[in-house]
């Protein structure tokens, strides 16, 4: 979004970052033209294959890796993520709410660049790809690649930095900038309704040009979109769509069964997983990883001395019955009553909080390597049952409900519960099936709840008491980047 950015200089920034080695070779320049990058198919699949790389690669710090870095913001940032110590002071401010609300702060200018970057070379794409040689279908499945890339890309900012969606409002409050072309200078803020009008016409045209095709999970293809679709309508209150997309987009896609669910969540060839980034060892990242900083295993300083640990009232929910609940240790503090597996895993030197997390396992204690999951079958299951529940199907959420519960209870019966009942049902089982991945921040903000993090084991000192934060504040939005407003005239900064 920069003014300063121009085509030739996006184009050279993704090919930095990771198109295929053999259009490198082909292409052999630091600053090629957009014709010719996008001459054939072939060159505009090795482009879009740089976006795929750009969702997990590094950027300005190590505590940045994509959007595994800002699945981590959104985590630490809500209330069942739990830091244990301060550690090293990696996402420290964040989950203080300090961060965020600093218009100077790289992890700010970090995840407005982000998201923009992913528009700005998906517009490229978009723009060019219907003149390149090659068969047809190819060419729709990149253009549908990039335009589901532009409205995931632009769903994510106007969640972050603009005032929640209200259903049934007229959503006139300031957005974020729609780009849905390649620019050279920043523009002014749409109104919220208008970006989800947007992101919702990219959504509906990749879908009609993808189908269920593609080489690999970190591509899109058809069940993907309907998975987009669904969240993007839970999140419009538009819940007979979200009920409907979801239950299109899971149907491919089995439950995990008990020992995969034990596996680490590190490898996208699990069933369930429909959409994650998938690293190779000769593209680790070290520092810069998801895993780097939520697994129990890697060795990394943040690691060792701030586990991450799940929200202990919340793990008093779960069912005794429940095989989710050994992915926490609530005794992780005694060597006596301590999982054995936490032993087995960790080194000596390794801090162990009660309740720490065992659900996320790096590559090894010497690899932060580790596919990222960005959506799982289960994660459906649960859009729709939430859907139809705020639609008043009590009995047809009920049953999507305990279809996915059971697979993880055995002891669990189907729910008897109905209205807001049943509701918080589902949103307790979203909490622990989710917990993690990134979805929590985002699901206090569209449902319009304070954070509240009494009771439960967070640090005072760690988070600076930051225990509450009325649903109403201004807090809930994040600050526009410095360097946008000073390069976009056009720009509007949000209020304090």
């Amino acid at each position: 979004m920069k003014k300063i950015f121009n085509n030739i200089l996006i184009l050279a920034a993704f090919l930095s970052i990771g198109c295929a080695e053999d259009f490198l070779d082909q292409i052999p320049t630091d600053a090629v033209s957009e014709e010719l990058v996008f001459t054939t198919t072939g060159n505009a699949w090795a482009a879009l294959n740089g976006i795929h790389r750009a969702m997990f690669l590094r950027y300005d710090s190590q505590g940045q890796p994509g959007e595994g870095g800002v699945m981590m913001y959104r985590e630490v940032m809500a209330d069942d993520v739990v830091l244990t110590s301060q550690g090293n002071g990696w996402h420290v401010s964040n989950s203080r709410w300090l961060t965020h609300i600093n218009e100077n702060a790289g992890d700010v200018r970090f995840v407005w660049r982000f998201y923009y970057r992913i528009i700005a070379n998906a517009n490229m794409i978009i723009a060019n790809i219907d003149n390149a040689e090659g068969p047809a279908q190819d060419r729709n499945e990149i253009k549908g690649q990039a335009l589901a890339y532009r409205a995931w890309a632009h769903f994510n900012l106007v969640q972050i930095f603009a005032q929640r969606y209200e259903p049934g409002g007229t959503n006139s409050q300031l957005g974020v900038p729609i780009v849905i072309e390649p620019i050279t200078e920043g523009g002014p803020r749409n109104t919220v309704a208008e970006v989800y009008a947007q992101i919702n016409s990219d959504i509906d045209e990749a879908m009609n040009l993808l189908t269920e095709r593609r080489n690999t999970k970190s591509h899109f293809n058809r069940s993907v979109l309907h998975g987009v679709k669904s969240r993007i309508a839970l999140t419009q209150g538009n819940f007979q769509v979200a009920a409907q997309e979801a239950n299109l987009a899971r149907q491919d896609y089995p439950l995990m069964t008990t020992a995969q669910l034990y596996d680490g969540f590190n490898n996208f060839d699990n069933p369930e997983w429909m959409w994650g980034s998938h690293q190779i060892d000769d593209q680790q990242t070290f520092f810069a990883s998801f895993f780097a900083y939520m697994s129990v295993n890697f060795n990394s300083t943040v690691i060792r001395t701030n586990p991450k640990a799940i929200n202990s009232s919340l793990y008093a929910q779960i069912s005794n019955t429940d095989v989710r609940k050994g992915l926490w240790d609530p005794n992780a503090s005694n060597p006596t009553l301590r999982d054995p597996f936490i032993e087995e895993v960790t080194l000596a030197n390794y801090s162990k909080f009660d309740y720490m997390n065992r659900k996320f396992l790096a590559q090894g204690n010497a690899s932060s390597v580790g596919d990222v999951p960005y959506m799982r079958a289960a994660e459906m299951f649960l859009v729709e049952a939430e859907a139809l529940a705020r639609s008043g199907q009590d009995g047809a959420a009920q049953a999507v409900l305990f279809e996915l519960v059971s697979a993880r209870d055995p002891g669990y019966t189907k729910s008897v519960n109905v209205g807001q009942s049943l509701i918080n049902e589902i949103m307790i089982q979203r909490r622990i099936e989710l917990w993690g991945e990134g979805f929590r921040w985002y699901d206090l903000k569209r449902l319009n709840l304070p954070l509240d993090r009494t009771g439960a084991n967070h640090v005072g000192s760690v988070i600076n008491n930051k225990f509450v934060v009325p649903a109403s504040s201004n807090e809930w939005v994040w600050r526009i980047p410095r360097d946008e407003l000073n390069a976009n005239p056009a720009m509007v900064q949000n209020p304090d």
